[in-house]
């Protein structure tokens, strides 16, 4: 047979695969092209929908500790109560407040801290509250690798899921780094962003971080009123370039300072910036206004409601938020998932990775993403309030904060009062990376300031911003919800769809058809492939088979000529 002919042959056979082949099993682009040039199929090729996908969702809310919500008082710290299903450890912030040094051993044993985690002493002013102030830091690491197993150690997620490597500042623990023996799961007070700190105007702060990371770090403080070096002549500034050598594996440094002005600052390590800050080595820095025996919450932790605020904050105020941006690239956050050499992590992350190629694929408020950030960071009020929020982008990408429902206030930017005649009142801000604003919300049911009662979304309106790796709801969304539309557990009472499918690892996955929470009846769920028929499979099969052959006998045919 010659060669033209077996040629011909294939093609007619090709063609015919092609047109064997249901519509059905072509690729997306295929199907595509094809209805632009032909038009749509007929009724009767349109397969049948799937089943619905079955998945495993989490319980919404998974606080073990219900009484954490209530407001109590320990060891004479006022802890207001919270609604949120997953509130702050109440003796953490008693600890906070008071300083581990002047709290009960009963107290400090409902804590992971260290006794010397915070020092507070010497009211040096007289009015009621310590003055020196001592702060420990350490290094962590979340979702690292591990020898011993092939989960990332100790496990934290930001949603189902959903595992990206951290570096963060932590208040100096004793113990493990796991909630138990049994599990890796990280220690509640272990997580993303690095902790709020919060001191008073004119105290004397030194922060010591103690590197129990392996690689060098630094504290800068951003924004925050400090001497370029400390009384010693040291550097003071936390910038290797200009101020001091970084704090090496194992060792320690103080950093000392004596803020005069109040706002809301930011403090990060300045370590090859461009990855340090981005993989965690950040949280916000507030110094209050100096009120008379005024002892306020040093740290925040975890929620981002203040459950113990400053005497100033009370005068104007009747709650306080801590609002925390990032975002993540996850092909820089997985480098150091996969080996514990430290050199290996230095190349990959320092030398291989390209910042200047980086996409954010996860967008994190206080540490979550939705769902999560529903069972934490949810701003919970009720009517003719006025709610201070204190915003922080720590993020590579602005943010664009609509709040639904109201209009917020902003008084505050990058720690610096806006004069009251130049405010603005918006639903969208605008705060740029590193930015911190500070808004006032105000619940007055007027159609301006809010628009009454309900669950409200607030987010970043940039649209891939409300995705978890693509896929929506997800990154920063959360909810102005006001505490008529809560029920016991804290959860919103919603009026809308069933949100299971959301706290699915498979929804995240791209496993659950987008509708389903809505689709009863699998109307828009995902398609099935299309039965062809027997005859139909056998001709396909009996196709393929042929044209495989003659491509055999056309390949053979060329090497006899090649070798002649």
């Amino acid at each position: 047979m010659g060669t033209r002919y077996l040629v011909g042959l294939c093609i007619v056979l090709a063609v015919s695969a092609v047109l064997l082949t249901p519509p059905s099993l072509w690729p997306d682009s295929a199907q595509q092209l094809a209805f632009k040039t032909f038009g749509p199929p007929s009724p009767q090729e349109l397969p049948a929908g799937r089943t619905p996908a079955v998945f495993e969702a989490e319980a919404p809310c998974t606080e073990p500790e219900p009484e954490w919500r209530r407001p109590q008082d320990i060891d004479g710290v006022d802890v207001e109560g919270s609604r949120v299903c997953n509130p702050d450890n109440p003796f953490e912030i008693a600890a906070f407040v008071k300083g581990t040094n002047n709290i009960s051993h009963s107290v400090l044993m409902k804590t992971r801290l260290s006794p010397d985690a915070i020092i507070k002493r010497d009211d040096l002013d007289k009015d009621g509250d310590p003055d020196v102030i001592e702060i420990r830091l350490e290094v962590s690491e979340l979702n690292g690798f591990s020898p011993d197993t092939e989960e990332p150690v100790p496990g934290y997620f930001i949603a189902p899921g959903v595992q990206p490597g951290f570096w963060v500042f932590s208040p100096k623990a004793r113990g493990m780094a796991t909630e138990n023996f049994e599990e890796v799961k990280a220690h509640r007070s272990l997580r993303p962003p690095s902790p709020v700190i919060r001191v008073e105007q004119g105290d004397k702060i030194k922060i010591i971080l103690e590197n129990t990371h392996y690689m060098p770090h630094t504290i800068h403080f951003h924004g925050v009123d400090h001497p370029f070096v400390d009384e010693h002549g040291e550097g003071n500034d936390g910038v290797p370039q200009t101020s001091e050598i970084p704090v090496m594996p194992g060792e320690a440094r103080s950093y000392e300072l004596k803020p005069r002005q109040s706002g809301t600052m930011f403090y990060h390590c300045h370590v090859q910036p461009t990855v340090h800050i981005l993989m965690g080595l950040q949280g916000m820095f507030v110094v209050e206004e100096n009120r008379p025996d005024n002892w306020v919450q040093t740290l925040n932790i975890g929620a981002g409601h203040v459950r113990h605020r400053s005497r100033a904050v009370r005068e104007v105020y009747d709650r306080e938020y801590d609002l925390h941006y990032q975002d993540i690239d996850n092909d820089m956050h997985t480098l150091i998932q996969g080996t514990n050499d430290p050199r290996s992590v230095i190349k990959n992350i320092h030398q291989r990775y390209d910042i200047t190629e980086r996409t954010p694929d996860y967008f994190l408020l206080n540490g979550k993403s939705f769902p999560y950030t529903i069972r934490e960071s949810m701003v919970v009020v009720s009517p003719n309030e006025r709610v201070r929020l204190r915003v922080l982008n720590g993020g590579g990408k602005g943010v664009a904060l609509h709040t639904h429902g109201h209009k917020a206030t902003i008084t505050h930017t990058d720690g610096v009062l806006v004069p009251e005649g130049t405010r603005l009142r918006r639903d969208v801000v605008w705060v740029a990376p590193a930015q911190r604003v500070d808004l006032l919300l105000e619940t007055k049911n007027d159609g301006l300031r809010s628009y009454g009662e309900g669950i409200w979304l607030f987010h970043d309106h940039q649209e891939t911003a409300i995705t978890n790796d693509g896929i929506g709801p997800g990154g920063g969304i959360s909810a102005i919800v006001y505490e008529s539309f809560l029920d016991e557990d804290g959860w919103p009472r919603l009026q809308g769809v069933d949100w299971s499918p959301y706290f699915s690892k498979a929804y995240y996955e791209g496993e659950v058809p987008v509708w389903q929470a809505y689709d009863p009846l699998n109307h828009f769920g995902d398609t099935a492939r299309a039965n062809s028929g027997l005859l139909r499979s056998i001709l396909l099969a009996v196709d393929l088979g042929l044209l495989s052959t003659m491509l055999v006998i056309l390949f053979r045919q060329w090497g006899r000529s090649q070798r002649a």
